[in-house]
């Protein structure tokens, strides 16, 4: 089996629940549902759904980073959202970071997520 590097991003939640932000075994890194936690705690972008989406972007791309990769190395999101009708807000600031790279995605709705001001979560998967 190749080597495993686990990324942490810092979420108070990691050892909560017992996970990483992002694993890399061998050329491939993933990126679990990563939510839209401020830098300093707490939700970044309250009630904004493309600043939020922007946030979660911004923490992805670090664990990628981390992981060794970068963001041109992703080949896959999901992009999960708890109102489908603000779709359009998550995917502009998704097509302004993966507008050339342009990964296979998904976007979907649950009914909600840990915490209630989070709007969207991503997810990602990096080929290096």
């Amino acid at each position: 089996m190749s080597e495993r590097t686990l990324v942490s991003s810092g979420s108070y939640l990691e050892p909560v629940i017992g996970f990483s932000r992002a694993v890399r075994v061998g050329n491939m890194i993933v990126v679990g549902g990563t939510a839209p936690i401020a830098a300093a705690g707490g939700t970044a972008a309250k009630g904004d759904v493309y600043g939020q989406t922007r946030r979660c972007l911004e923490i992805v791309e670090k664990a990628i980073r981390d992981a060794g990769g970068s963001i041109e190395n992703v080949t896959r999101t999901r992009i999960i959202l708890t109102d489908i009708a603000l779709w359009k807000d998550a995917a502009r600031a998704h097509a302004e970071v993966f507008g050339v790279i342009r990964p296979v995605t998904t976007l979907m709705q649950v009914t909600a997520f840990v915490d209630p001001d989070w709007l969207v979560e991503i997810e990602a998967e990096a080929m290096l």
